[in-house]
């Protein structure tokens, strides 16, 4: 069964999709079968990936015209694409019936086939998130470690607490992420620090540091580490799947064992 997380910031600019992309890269390293999910109408994901305009994307899976078909990136990495016609789906599914479940009924053939389901959200708290939270078993929220980032952060937990009350009861808040770290400047340190005294432990000990491959990688239409594996970018992501996997496999693991 999937493990389905959302990424979500209603800021734009956070790194999200950077983090969708290169997370889920970094969790088919460790020999896990991933499927991303561009949910967004700027498509910005399926755009960093190469990816050509697909006949069936999440906008026409959405409406009901066809079911999921996913793009191949590489072996174990595949995509469900955007496309700018998903702007126009919030108002074409207002009046649709169970509007809110339409993405969890989707998502009910795949879910034996991967292992992790990331979705990209839109920068937006409308009916398309409403639909990632409904499908998600997990939050994850991206912040910039810089001030502006942290406005609205309480407005994403409320959201993502109603979700999990009135929506599904599965849903929890997954982890903040630390984006564009840079721990030589003094405000970084205090964003994070900051971010610890509401968010707890569920703040990532990994840090995504500020590096220039991956603002370069979407340019070639590659992840972080089919550009530069070297890179701080790849260390960060890679040391950061690892602790996703420790937080959502092996600690619910320990405690059933106990």
């Amino acid at each position: 069964m999937s493990i389905i997380i959302s990424l979500l910031n209603h800021k734009g600019g956070v790194g999200k999709t950077t983090s969708a992309i290169n997370l889920g890269a970094a969790l088919v390293k460790l020999n896990k079968k991933v499927l991303l999910v561009d949910l967004d109408p700027q498509a910005n994901l399926t755009i960093s990936l190469g990816i050509p305009r697909q006949r069936v994307t999440i906008y026409e899976n959405m409406r009901g015209d066809a079911e999921l078909q996913p793009y191949n990136v590489k072996e174990d990495f595949d995509v469900i694409t955007s496309s700018l016609d998903l702007s126009g789906a919030e108002m074409e599914l207002i009046n649709e019936p169970g509007r809110e479940y339409i993405l969890r009924e989707l998502f009910e053939p795949v879910q034996e086939e991967y292992d992790y389901v990331i979705i990209d959200c839109p920068p937006s708290l409308g009916l398309l998130t409403l639909n990632a939270l409904t499908a998600s078993n997990f939050v994850f929220i991206p912040v910039q470690t810089e001030f502006l980032a942290l406005q609205g952060l309480a407005k994403i937990k409320q959201i993502t607490d109603k979700v999990s009350f009135r929506l599904n009861k599965k849903l929890k808040m997954g982890g903040v992420i630390a984006t564009m770290y840079d721990s030589r400047k003094i405000l970084n340190r205090d964003i994070v620090s900051t971010i610890k005294k509401y968010f707890g432990d569920k703040v990532f000990k990994t840090k995504i540091r500020s590096n220039v491959s991956l603002a370069e990688a979407p340019s070639q239409h590659k992840d972080i580490f089919e550009y530069n594996k070297s890179s701080n970018g790849a260390k960060d992501y890679l040391a950061l799947a690892k602790e996703v996997v420790g937080r959502l496999e092996e600690a619910p693991q320990k405690k059933s064992d106990a």
